[in-house]
């Protein structure tokens, strides 16, 4: 009984602030400008490939400058590679059964390189669902013109994560950021985690499609979510966070849809809602999908509007599938145990 109560308090508890309204600012600032320049200049249909771009700001928060200016470049490469391949996909109106086929490949390779190279936060989640949202929406402007508003967005994320580094000035010629040797026991644990998201993201794909609810993308990212925990633990909970903070988020945006919105309104709230949502992204995930939630599909509904009931249902369908074909895999596809590991035991 003990050790139920004891999880259930780890899954409702709110972790201690630790300077988060800084990264907070930074990134609902990252955001806030690039869309407010589509807005103003009459596109604000083109904001989710700012936004993607804007997300490089979610990485290396608690790094020093340097640091972070090198993790969030290493992070604004992942992410616009997931959009420009998604364009891509998109322009040539790929087939979904490939487009699931091709999301699930890259989210295995993602997982490596996001291993190796060590993002924060953790696992290859924000590329991959760059890609499928990206793929998943009419493209109304060129491959170039959507990756350059995104490396733009990009670019302009690295220099606020930057900025503060003038105060000071500092330049430590020694600072490197930590990476993974590639040595056989890592690529025996990392190519496990591979597995993982492979078999999520295609399983969490196919079963989309065979149910037919829409938007599968969604469920392929929603199974990447636990798949990013530390250990058992904390994949589970991240897949239940997923799941309840995804329908609070879903309560907020019917809210906020129903009272019919202009599209002026739309892009100032996918600006406003970001600052909460990584206010609590380290702190509680389930609490921050709640702001995310209605910031993603804002951005969905600004590219490609659609009867909102439908956009309300297709996500909550889809992020339990997801979630729950993650739950699914991280119980079944376990961690290897160390050499020696039977033997210690006897």
């Amino acid at each position: 009984m003990r050790p139920t109560l004891s999880y259930i308090r780890a899954l409702i508890s709110v972790g201690p602030a630790v300077n988060d309204h800084w990264p907070a600012l930074r990134v609902g600032l990252g955001v806030t400008v690039p869309v407010l320049v589509l807005l103003i200049s009459g596109h604000p249909e083109l904001s989710i490939y700012a936004v993607f771009g804007a997300f490089t700001g979610m990485y290396g928060r608690g790094e020093t400058h340097q640091l972070r200016l090198v993790h969030q470049a290493q992070a604004a490469a992942v992410l616009l590679t997931g959009v420009t391949i998604g364009v891509a996909l998109s322009i040539t109106h790929i087939e979904v059964w490939a487009l699931v086929a091709i999301e699930a490949s890259l989210a295995g390779l993602g997982s490596l390189v996001a291993d190796k190279i060590q993002l924060r936060p953790a696992g290859p989640f924000f590329g991959i669902f760059a890609l499928g949202a990206c793929a998943s929406i009419p493209t109304v402007v060129g491959l170039w013109t959507a990756a350059l508003i995104c490396a733009a967005s990009a670019v302009f994320s690295l220099i606020v994560g930057f900025a503060g580094w003038f105060r000071g000035r500092a330049w430590d010629s020694t600072a490197r950021r930590s990476r993974e040797p590639l040595s056989r026991p890592w690529l025996s644990k990392a190519g496990v985690h591979a597995t993982r998201y492979a078999v999520a993201v295609a399983a969490a794909g196919v079963l989309g499609l065979a149910f037919g609810i829409g938007h599968a993308y969604w469920a392929m990212a929603a199974a990447a979510v636990p798949l990013a925990g530390a250990d058992l633990p904390s994949r589970v909970q991240r897949g239940v966070h997923r799941i309840f903070g995804t329908f609070a988020g879903l309560g907020l945006t019917a809210g906020i849809l129903l009272l019919h919105p202009s599209t002026t309104v739309l892009v100032i709230l996918v600006m406003v809602l970001q600052f909460p949502t990584e206010l609590f992204m380290a702190r509680h995930y389930g609490l921050a999908l709640t702001f995310f939630t209605p910031v993603i599909l804002l951005m969905t509904q600004l590219a490609s509007p659609i009867d909102p009931i439908s956009l309300l249902t297709d996500r909550g369908w889809e992020t339990l599938l997801g979630a729950v074909v993650g739950i699914a895999v991280v119980l079944l596809i376990r961690d290897r145990r160390p050499r020696g590991f039977v033997r210690q035991l006897g």
